[in-house]
């Protein structure tokens, strides 16, 4: 999955990042590659499916797409 992320640098010093496809899905880091490990984590966080809606007694099937 390849998800469009937006780098700026601080006032601080520190690199923000952001994903505007995922509102509210933000990070950041003192360099380039901290800031990149943190948002690829965020965004894993931020799709992770809620465990109360995969416990269910009903009939459920988890599928992976690659978008």
């Amino acid at each position: 999955m390849l998800i469009k992320v937006l780098i700026t640098k601080g006032e601080d010093g520190y690199f923000v990042a952001s994903c505007p496809a995922l509102k509210s899905c933000w990070s950041q880091g003192k360099t380039k590659t901290e800031v990149l490990q943190n948002i690829r984590e965020a965004i894993e966080l931020y799709l992770e499916p809620d465990p109360i809606e995969l416990s269910t007694g009903t009939y459920q099937e988890i599928v992976e797409l690659s978008v």
